[in-house]
């Protein structure tokens, strides 16, 4: 098929090897050689088309780019020939770059401009985001580090791409070896071109709204406008929610890290890169792309926990740093046959009775020192989050000698039984969808810098010691990640340090049960 690309056109489909509009009369090959074949996206000032390339024989795919005024606008189609052919000569510069598409021909017909770029195929960021969720830590720093590279490339030859966002950037697809997998930037000179025409008219402004820095709103752009925009995009990837529900008016604070997932958490040093990128003030803000690339590489050890936001205050008192534990995975210690046959018999009566189990995978049960967790598993199961924290409680003491209501202290929580620890622990993240458990609590300790006040602003819990145990305490899955269980059982007159504590206990399980028998 053949698509017609004059404005106005009523019957824009053609057959394929038309060369005269059927409907309008008007030419179907621009410049003689390239023949639109579908109308793949519209905007304030032109159109994109998908176009065939008949000059060479394998009639390459290519993508044109009409610029077009409306009624009341042509006015300033001189001033935007004059510009469209100087940003020509830089997006035929710009084009030498292997991510960014390449310039093939700018030329005028029927008082039209037209730009003919490369054809990207593959899928926008957008579109990924769409169809496989919210991206990996590891995901948007290798797209942070691709995507600042070419605007470092891109500023040092004053140019300021302004739309920067997920659906702008195409992830090529093709032959392993040609660039598979290659970020590519798209819309280059575009938006600088329409932005220059149509900055001519007061007040215009060009750009997406939920990306845009503050200064471009007020029609005014600098380099970091682009890395603004780019954090912005970064936040969208990472939380999977429109960046016009990441920014709390009220609050005048981002608070993207309310929306990630406990399987999607942020590191504390990607948190601070990000968070910078997209403050209000240019003052703040980076200035360039290569002052990002030198906080962002060489990358980090991975810390897979929430950062710290730039408005919380600091703790009662700072913690002295330690090694960093490593999160707890649910160990497959086996359950004692008795204990095991019982719980099948369990399930087995459960299916009768038409209920259903939170998952397929049998819960070990496993205790050192003879304790039965079955309670604590059914108060979980049925989301019992009060009656479960109460009952974690008793569990704890118990596990180390103490009565059911008493409190632990440093030396108590190193003498916690690994089997017991991690029972409770994998009990919790089970059956809340990983946002509970003390592991979930050790990673954001951990991303937090283990800093007690950071770490308990970031759970939803107040720094101090309450005099009501269960002050502030939301017993809800909509609780913040890592919110439950309480402390309610942290004792002694440095009470703070059970954070590290038990993050410490875990690690020290994690590596023993690691080590060969």
């Amino acid at each position: 098929m053949s698509y017609c690309v004059m404005p106005g056109c009523p019957q824009p489909q053609n057959p394929a090897t038309g060369k005269v509009c059927q409907s309008c009369g008007s030419k179907l090959l621009l410049k003689e050689r390239y023949r639109p074949i579908q109308a793949i996206g519209q905007g304030g000032f032109g159109r994109t088309f998908l176009a065939l390339d008949e000059d060479i024989p394998s009639k390459p795919k290519c993508v044109v780019k009409q610029l077009f005024f409306n009624q009341g606008q042509t006015r300033h189609i001189k001033k935007a020939e004059e510009l469209f052919y100087q940003e020509a000569v830089r997006l035929d510069e710009l084009g030498h770059h292997p991510q960014i598409p390449t310039l093939l021909a700018h030329f005028e017909q029927n008082q039209w401009l037209y730009l003919v770029q490369e054809f990207i195929a593959g899928p926008t960021l957008s579109r990924e985001l769409k169809e496989r969720g919210a991206f990996k830590e590891a995901q948007v720093r290798q797209a942070l580090a691709d995507l600042l590279r070419i605007l470092a490339f891109i500023h040092d030859r004053q140019i300021i791409h302004r739309d920067i966002k997920p659906a702008n950037i195409i992830r090529r697809t093709g032959a392993a070896g040609a660039g598979e997998g290659q970020l590519i930037l798209i819309d280059f000179g575009i938006a600088k071109l329409l932005s220059a025409t149509a900055m001519m008219q007061t007040g215009t402004i060009i750009g997406s709204p939920e990306y845009m820095a503050p200064e471009q709103t007020r029609g005014k752009v600098v380099p970091a406008s682009d890395i603004y925009s780019l954090g912005v995009t970064c936040l969208h990837l990472l939380t999977g929610v429109s960046p016009a529900n990441l920014y709390d008016e009220g609050r005048d604070r981002w608070i993207w890290r309310d929306f990630l997932t406990a399987d999607k958490l942020v590191s504390a040093e990607l948190g601070r890169i990000l968070d910078k990128m997209v403050q209000a003030a240019t003052r703040v803000r980076y200035a360039s792309a290569a002052q990002v690339l030198r906080d962002l590489e060489p990358l980090p050890s991975p810390a897979i926990a929430p950062s710290p936001s730039p408005a919380t205050q600091s703790p009662p008192r700072p913690v002295t740093r330690s090694p960093s534990p490593q999160p707890v995975s649910p160990t497959s210690a086996p359950a004692q046959p008795i204990k095991t046959f019982k719980r099948a018999i369990g399930n087995l009566f459960s299916l009768m009775a038409g209920q259903s189990t939170p998952d397929e995978t049998p819960d070990i049960l496993t205790s050192e020192v003879g304790i039965d967790y079955t309670k604590l598993r059914d108060l979980l199961a049925r989301k019992k989050w009060k009656l479960a924290d109460e009952e974690t409680r008793a569990a704890l003491c118990q596990a180390v000698g103490k009565p059911p209501r008493g409190y632990l202290f440093e030396d108590d929580l190193a003498k916690l039984p690994c089997a017991d620890l991690h029972t409770i622990d994998r009990l919790w993240v089970k059956y809340s969808d990983a946002r509970f458990g003390f592991s979930v609590q050790a990673r954001i300790y951990e991303g937090c810098g283990k800093n007690y006040g950071t770490f308990c602003d970031r759970i939803g819990w107040v720094t101090y010691r309450p005099a009501v145990p269960y002050k502030g305490i939301k017993f809800t899955l909509t609780a913040p990640i890592g919110h439950l269980p309480s402390r309610v059982w942290s004792g002694g007159t440095k009470w703070w340090r059970h954070a590290e504590a038990m993050a410490n206990r875990l690690a020290e399980c994690e590596t023993n049960e690691s080590q060969p028998s």
